[in-house]
């Protein structure tokens, strides 16, 4: 199998990158462009460690080809920050020590991230259904729905 050019824009930085078409693009976020923000948990898109903003849609990056991924914006966790400080979110997130381990915590922030953009108040239900198939083991749940009901009051 031969290598193929793909350029990928990431956290507006644009770059052409020499990858086979099968390669997944948490590979590219993480080897190519050195972000290791996004994390590889399980593989089959059922832990939400490695979501990605992706045209403004949440979207998980484990088994999404970096080629299908080419003229689109793709914003990962170390992307979100406005003007070098932390989004709201995160922010959030910091104030509330809402992480135990971290490792699910990029993919939690960049999917509560995806909703507020959308919806500036959401509903229980719909912070329930952004949180949908992210898996925390460390037991970080009332702790990071506190930081998360913290938003909607601002």
């Amino acid at each position: 199998m031969s290598k193929v050019e793909c350029e990928l824009k990431i956290n507006g930085l644009s770059k052409k990158i020499n990858i086979y078409n099968d390669k997944p693009l948490v590979y590219a976020i993480r080897n190519d462009f050195g972000l290791t923000g996004t994390k590889l948990g399980c593989g089959l898109e059922q832990c939400g460690s490695c979501a990605v903003i992706i045209d403004g849609e949440k979207k998980l990056s484990c088994n999404l080809l970096a080629i299908e991924c080419e003229k689109k914006e793709i914003i990962t966790v170390e992307g979100l920050k406005i003007d070098s400080e932390l989004n709201h979110v995160q922010e959030a997130f910091r104030n509330f020590n809402a992480a135990q381990c971290g490792y699910c915590t990029s993919g939690i922030i960049i999917s509560i991230t995806a909703l507020f953009d959308k919806n500036k108040k959401p509903s229980s239900q719909e912070i329930q259904n952004a949180l949908d198939g992210h898996l925390c083991r460390c037991g970080s749940h009332s702790v990071v729905l506190n930081a998360i009901e913290s938003l909607k009051e601002n």
